[in-house]
Formats: C-alpha cells, sequence, structure tokens
C-alpha cells in the first residue's frame, strides 16, 4: 500500500512552478496521431494518465518517448485503430481517441472509458456527433465498432451541452472531413483554445475556438509542429486552495492569470489577497478566513468543477457558512465523508453542500476516492493537527505530478511511503 502522510498544521510559503495541464495534454496526444510527421509536446506532466495515452499511442503503432519534460509522438507507423479494453478502463479521457483513430485510419473499436466514478458521463454527444459526419457506429455489449465510408463529412453540430470531451472528438474528427464543421453550444475551456493551437500549427483551419460557436475547415493532412502544453489551472487552484486553508502566503509561476479569473473570486471571498505579476500569481491567506456566500460549478467561464472539492477543503476551516452547488456532476461529493473524519461540518443534500466553518481540523487515516477529491484531502491534511494518513493515491497521481515533493518544496511536512 502507498500512502501519504502529512503530519500538520503547516505553514506554506516560498514559489512553486505549475506543471503542464493533464486536460489539455491527452487530447494533443490525441491529435498527435493525425498527423504525418513528429509532434513534440513541451511542457508535459508526468502523470499516470499520460503514460496510459502513451501506451495507447504505442499500440497503435506511434514511437513516444520521453525528452525530459517533452513527449515526441512520432505517428508515422500507425498500423492499428482498436484500444484493448485494460487500457479504455484505466482512465475516463481514453475516449479523445475515438474521433482521431476514425479521422486517421476509417474505422476504430475500442470500449467505454474508464476513470473516475463521478456519475453518469454519457458519450452519447461524441457519438451523435461522429454519426453526422458519416461515422457508422455499433454498440455491443460495452463495445464501441466504427467506421467510415470514404472521407469524414463536414456537419452542422449543434450540442445540448458544452462537453469539453465532445467538442474535442468533434475538432479531431472534423479537421481531416471533407468540407466544413460548425459547432454550436461548443466547449469554451483553455484546453479547447489551446487543442485548436495545436492543429492550426499543424496546418488545420478552426475558427472560434474559445467562442460558443467552432469552425472546423477540413484539409487533406496535417504535418507534426512542437507546441508548448499550456499551465494546468486546476493544479494552481489546488495549491491556491493549500495556502487558503493553511494561512498561508504562496507564490506560483509559470501560470496564465486569465485562466483562474473563474476561481479567483472564490478565494478573495475567504478573506485572501491575489496579486498578478506577468506569469506569476501570489496568494495571501489571513489567519481565519471567511465564507463564500455560494459557489456554482458551471462550465467555462463559469467556476469549474475540478476545482470545487480542494476549495470546499480550505472553506472547511473558514467562519460562517460556505454553500457550494455542484451542477456538472452527481457524484462530486465523495471526499465530503473523508473530511468529516478530519473534523469537517459538512451536510449534502443532492447537489448542494453546506460547509459549516470549524476552528480547526484534526488528523486522521482518510483515502480518495477520485482525483480532485485526493486532492481535497491533502489540502485538509495540511491543515489538521497530528498526523493524516491519505491512501488511494493512483487517483492523485493521474492529475499531480509528485504532489508530494511540490508541498515539501513550500515547506509541508510530508511524504510518501510505500508499504
Amino acid at each position: 500500500m502507498v500512502k501519504l502522510l502529512i503530519h500538520g498544521p503547516n505553514r506554506l510559503s516560498g514559489e512553486l512552478s505549475v506543471h503542464g495541464a493533464k486536460n489539455s495534454t491527452l487530447p494533443l496526444m490525441a491529435a498527435a496521431l493525425l498527423c504525418k510527421s513528429e509532434c513534440v509536446l513541451h511542457n508535459c506532466p508526468h502523470l499516470s494518465d499520460v503514460e496510459v495515452s502513451a501506451r495507447i499511442l504505442r499500440h497503435l503503432g506511434c514511437t513516444v518517448q520521453w525528452e525530459g519534460s517533452s513527449l515526441v509522438v512520432d505517428p508515422r507507423g500507425v498500423c492499428q485503430w482498436d484500444i484493448p479494453d485494460a487500457l479504455m478502463r484505466e482512465m475516463r479521457s481514453s475516449i479523445v481517441f475515438l474521433g482521431a483513430i476514425v479521422a486517421r485510419t476509417g474505422r476504430a473499436v475500442l470500449s467505454f472509458p474508464g476513470g473516475c466514478e463521478l456519475g453518469p458521463r454519457p458519450i452519447d454527444l461524441h457519438l451523435h456527433a461522429l454519426r453526422k459526419m458519416g461515422v457508422r457506429i455499433a454498440e455491443d455489449y460495452g463495445c464501441l465498432s466504427c467506421s467510415v465510408d470514404g472521407s469524414l463529412r463536414g456537419a452542422a453540430i449543434g450540442l445540448s451541452f458544452p462537453s469539453v470531451g465532445a467538442t474535442e472528438n468533434i475538432m479531431l474528427a472534423a479537421v481531416l472531413a471533407e468540407g466544413t464543421t460548425i459547432v454550436t453550444n461548443a466547449a469554451r475551456e483553455p484546453e479547447i483554445c489551446d487543442l485548436a493551437m495545436f492543429l492550426n500549427r499543424c496546418g488545420a483551419r478552426i475558427r472560434g475556438a474559445g467562442e460558443s460557436t467552432l469552425v472546423i475547415e477540413g484539409v487533406r493532412q496535417l504535418h507534426g509542429c512542437e507546441h508548448r502544453v499550456i499551465p494546468d489551472r486546476i493544479v494552481a487552484a489546488t495549491y491556491m486552495s493549500a495556502a487558503a486553508a493553511t494561512g498561508s502566503a504562496i507564490i506560483l509561476n509559470h501560470v496564465i492569470p486569465a485562466h483562474l479569473e473563474p476561481v479567483m473570486p472564490a478565494f478573495e471571498e475567504l478573506g485572501c489577497s491575489i496579486e498578478i505579476k506577468g506569469g506569476s500569481l501570489r496568494i495571501a491567506a489571513p489567519r481565519r478566513m471567511g465564507r463564500i456566500k455560494s459557489v456554482r460549478t458551471m462550465p467555462y467561464p463559469g467556476f469549474p468543477t475540478d476545482a470545487q472539492a480542494p476549495l470546499m477543503a480550505a472553506a472547511c476551516l473558514g467562519s460562517g457558512t460556505s454553500i457550494f452547488v455542484e451542477n456538472i456532476f452527481e457524484s462530486r461529493y465523495k471526499h465530503v465523508g473523508e473530511l468529516l473524519r478530519l473534523g469537517a461540518n459538512i451536510k449534502v443534500e443532492g447537489r448542494v453542500a453546506v460547509v459549516e466553518g470549524v476552528p480547526r481540523l484534526s488528523g486522521a487515516p482518510v483515502e480518495a476516492a477520485d482525483l480532485r477529491g485526493g486532492a481535497a484531502l491533502v489540502v485538509a491534511g495540511l491543515a489538521a493537527r497530528g498526523d493524516t494518513e491519505v491512501t488511494g493515491l493512483r487517483y492523485i497521481d493521474r492529475g499531480y505530478e509528485n504532489m508530494e515533493r511540490s508541498l515539501a518544496l513550500l515547506g509541508a511536512d510530508i511524504r510518501r511511503e510505500y508499504q
């Protein structure tokens, strides 16, 4: 068993560089499949999800190798069009390979994806969009068999919900389709913009990334390029939460402040001060925070669902009542039961969580049930008195590169222990 041992409470200080975004790296790796020459992705984080994606690419026939924090993908040897069930089950984001494989090979065979269990996350939007582009899809016992006669065709696609994954799959399929694809109610997240920038550098013609209408003109082929992955805004929000929970002041480098604008008001409402200087952010928390009147998770540019759990951990130590409303996923409060073990006072009713601030938390053994919930337990453990043991690290390692090392650089008493 592997666990994190945290002795608290910890006061944090110093500077930390934010690594590349997981939610950008994965679709960029899928996009590399579409190119006719080598792609180099700089600022890639060493995460278990990235390693799974590398294994998927290798299975498909790509050469994938690390050069420091850069990932070099050579897609010229692609000869397969299936993803083994074992790899699909390891992460939810594996579905983003569907559009790229179909566009590259004209067919695809894969099972339904796995990953964190956050409630129903149907891929109906993905499949409906691809069918409109000419993909025949047969669903049989959890397996998808996809094929195309000739080329994919551009189409007008309206999304009932601005799904990030569906928008990415459409983009990956549409860049090599015949004609123009217009996506309305498209996702607007920074990761969508990063994918569009990469594809355009490879020769694609995409307009409107970051807006609700996306226009993709199909091209005959794409070439490889070098691209730097954007910094991870959720990792930044997590370390901001750690500073808030522990009454600390830290500096985060290599951030894009505009990407953090949706979360800044919540921290300022808690009483934290935030200063921006170029690509750096300084957050300083008071000894005792206030409350957050209401946090409602929404698609970008709303408050990100991935930042909800770490912020809730910080709000547990505020004075007053904070309200959280989860509008994206049904089962995103699995961390609440474990926070209660640390002494938090939280009541959940459906999609609403009411957090009554407490003066202190106390260390206890807790277990992560998903990625961001696991990060929340680490945030709470940093502020808790005594020893906190966090297990379920396979979830945390999906999205945070060596989290304990980063926190130790800020002065936290934390280490990973193997038993």
